[in-house]
């Protein structure tokens, strides 16, 4: 199928889904107004919760091609000699994943009823599982990144880690989806990884213990006189906690931000917008096209809390979807430079739609872009600072830039 690069980031290892009455678009979910032919039920990096009310009407005015799907139901229900595996919905279900995999779309997939169900569960902002972000790149599925204080952090499990296998299956056809239900289960139950760790030519078994994961998208602390924020995901509450957070740090008299967006896969684009809007005072956030003919503009919301405040942008190869659109935003307005290595490349909307038997379908439904138009679909976004440095050392290198450019800003007031 060639190089599929899919970051249908599930997070830790199961799809988060957020109640949100509008839009989102990126693999962490990107939420905005849709226009009025556009249905409302839209995320990037994760579903919408669907809406109320009766499944859509079917059309059953399909095109002739369609017949043979008849036709074979026929033929097996008449000819095929074990009739008592001929389980209709299990058929049909099958015949849509089908058709969603022959569009070779690594952002669209068919979740079965369970499968749905499990994701519908996230909604509280706690799961049982390993905590991780997982996703599927070239084929192979692969850590995102551990969530800090995890059970998989603690057992050494790392971002860009392959897993080769999930309880002694092969994980080469999965999709993240898939994994997802297979890793997570009960706390207090293990399961067992085959882990080919970044850098490694040989795989090793990985022993995890599941537990209870809550998840935390803000962590703040002071530097110094240096505030680092980290956000690791995009919930419906980033904006809110990150907004509380900056009102902290500049009681304490913080004189510059770093803001870690590294292993963050995204989230509600509701949020994105939001913490873009600590930062900049007026603009366009982000553009989502849904076709040739239409085009939705998300704006800065007035008020932010830190649009003076000197920053830098911490991303990576992980840095995803939500996290691109501010990061891209920033970058493009010259507010903040970026440093770290290129992000992962996740421009794409998907359109989240129930069926009729308690199944979904996620469906690519529109691109964003950046607000000078650049385009981050399988291309991401370079760095100012092209740097190979890793974990406190890239912080430390940021805390240091931050306070060179604080004082030669000091010193221009001075002259």
């Amino acid at each position: 199928m060639g190089v599929k690069r899919n970051i249908a980031l599930f997070l830790g290892l199961i799809i988060l889904l957020l109640s949100l009455p509008i839009v989102g678009a990126g693999c962490g979910l990107v939420v905005e107004e849709s226009p009025s032919d556009v249905s409302p039920q839209m995320e990037t990096d994760l579903p919408a919760e669907p809406s109320a009310g009766p499944p859509p009407q079917v059309d059953t005015d399909l095109p002739a091609e369609f017949d043979i799907i008849a036709e074979t139901w026929r033929m097996l229900s008449e000819e095929y000699v074990d009739k008592d595996k001929l389980d209709a919905e299990k058929l049909s279900q099958g015949a849509v994943r089908g058709m969603i995999e022959a569009l070779d779309d690594p952002y669209s997939a068919y979740v079965d009823p369970e499968g749905y169900q499990l994701e519908l569960t996230s909604l509280t902002g706690k799961y049982q599982g390993i905590g991780a972000y997982i996703g599927v790149t070239d084929d192979q599925l692969i850590i995102i990144a551990p969530i800090a204080g995890s059970p998989a952090e603690k057992a050494g499990i790392k971002p860009g880690d392959k897993i080769m296998e999930i309880n002694g299956e092969p994980s080469s056809e999965m999709s993240a989806s898939e994994a997802a239900l297979k890793i997570r289960g009960p706390a207090g139950t293990s399961v067992v990884l085959l882990v080919l760790h970044e850098g490694e030519s040989d795989a090793v078994e990985v022993v995890i213990m599941r537990s209870e994961i809550e998840l935390e998208s803000v962590v703040a602390e002071m530097r110094g006189d240096i505030a680092y924020i980290r956000i690791t995901q995009f919930l419906g509450s980033t904006g809110s906690d990150l907004r509380a957070a900056l009102k902290d740090v500049i009681d304490e008299g913080a004189t510059g931000i770093v803001l870690d967006l590294r292993d963050n896969p995204g989230g509600v684009l509701a949020a994105a917008v939001d913490v873009a809007s600590q930062f900049l005072a007026s603009g366009i956030v982000v553009d989502v096209v849904y076709g040739e003919d239409r085009r939705s503009s998300l704006s800065v919301k007035p008020g932010g809390i830190a649009i003076d405040l000197p920053l830098i942008v911490l991303v990576n190869n992980y840095s995803a979807s939500a996290s691109e659109i501010v990061a891209g935003a920033l970058q493009d307005y010259g507010r903040a430079k970026l440093a770290g290595s290129g992000t992962f490349g996740k421009g794409s909307v998907q359109l989240i739609r129930n069926l009729r038997d308690g199944s979904a379908l996620h469906l690519t439904a529109a691109r964003w872009y950046t607000p000078s138009g650049r385009p981050i679909e399988g291309v991401g976004l370079t760095p100012d600072f092209l740097l190979e440095l890793e974990d406190e050392e890239l912080v430390d290198w940021a805390i240091d830039y931050l306070k060179s450019q604080v004082t030669a800003h000091c010193l221009l007031l001075g002259a």
